[in-house]
């Protein structure tokens, strides 16, 4: 059995990969029967499904990583936001809403989405509303929006154990991720500053070790927001000269070398650049001009 670790009656579900994309850890709420995504190991779902069982299932955001296994749950009440309703009710959409452009990267999707992670077309029963604080019996929890990473992005705050869910602001070294077509830079920092403000005592993520202290949580938070300044230095440096996108792509600034499959990585590396080069120009630190970037 994986590990679980728990603050009061709220526990991380671990996947197995220590939570590495495709996976992604969860939170299940026990006497509540609130699983909170479902991207952790599908054996370990099966059995919190034959055991203490699900009652609800609430998306923190639209990510294939935390919809994946949501098959498991055709018969069990759903919440999500609903600006995120969309995507989860449409494959061509949830496409759109990355921003796929290209009809290679929007095939191997379509296939993999559907395989891989199981996607199949689903509508919320009751949508989840920002700051709406919700009796669990065991444990009161107020949802917290926290666009950036998505517009939708809730992350959940369990008042009497003192633990928040942070979702995919993970605090791993790879830091924050905000490539799609609707993801903001700015809006992601500000979220995470109004996260790290919480007197939690416990803070679980998404992705990595996943569960971490009061004590911890600080200079995790400094790394994380540290790694948004680092990628536009680089940037910055290698726009010495002016630059295409692909140019600026192939240095692989974001996800520091190239990863397969490539064609999907590729078009997330150069999402990533594209949000900060429109952040730089917006400041007036680079300009666009015949085709190219380059410093102001």
């Amino acid at each position: 059995m994986t590990d679980s670790p728990r603050a009061g009656p709220v526990r991380l579900l671990r996947s197995a990969n220590g939570g590495r994309y495709p996976s992604a850890n969860a939170v299940y709420v026990e006497s509540a029967g609130v699983l909170i995504d479902t991207g952790t190991d599908r054996e370990q779902l099966e059995a919190l499904v034959k055991g203490p069982g699900v009652r609800e299932v609430w998306l923190s955001h639209w990510h294939e990583d935390h919809i994946a296994n949501l098959d498991l749950f055709e018969g069990v009440p759903l919440r999500q936001m609903r600006v995120e309703a969309p995507p989860l009710a449409d494959l061509e959409t949830f496409m759109d809403w990355y921003g796929f452009d290209d009809a290679a990267v929007r095939g191997a999707w379509r296939k993999d989405l559907v395989e891989t992670w199981r996607f199949r077309p689903r509508r919320a029963t009751a949508y989840l509303e920002a700051g709406e604080v919700i009796d669990l019996g065991a444990c009161t929890v107020e949802v917290l929006h926290t666009p950036g990473h998505t517009p939708g992005n809730v992350s959940f705050w369990f008042r009497e154990p003192g633990a928040v869910f942070t979702n995919d602001y993970d605090l791993t070294r790879f830091g924050p991720w905000y490539g799609d077509r609707d993801s903001s830079i700015e809006d992601t920092i500000a979220s995470c500053e109004r996260l790290r403000a919480l007197p939690a005592s416990v803070w679980m993520t998404s992705h990595g070790e996943g569960f971490y202290g009061a004590d911890e949580a600080p200079a995790l938070f400094d790394r994380y927001l540290a790694v948004i300044g680092t990628r536009e230095s680089k940037l910055l440096e290698y726009l010495s000269a002016p630059r295409t996108l692909a140019e600026i792509t192939d240095q692989w600034i974001a996800y520091w070398k190239p990863r397969e499959p490539l064609a999907f990585y590729r078009w997330a590396e150069r999402a990533l650049m594209g949000k900060h080069l429109e952040r730089l120009r917006r400041q007036g630190a680079v300009a666009f001009e015949a085709g190219r970037w380059r410093r102001a």
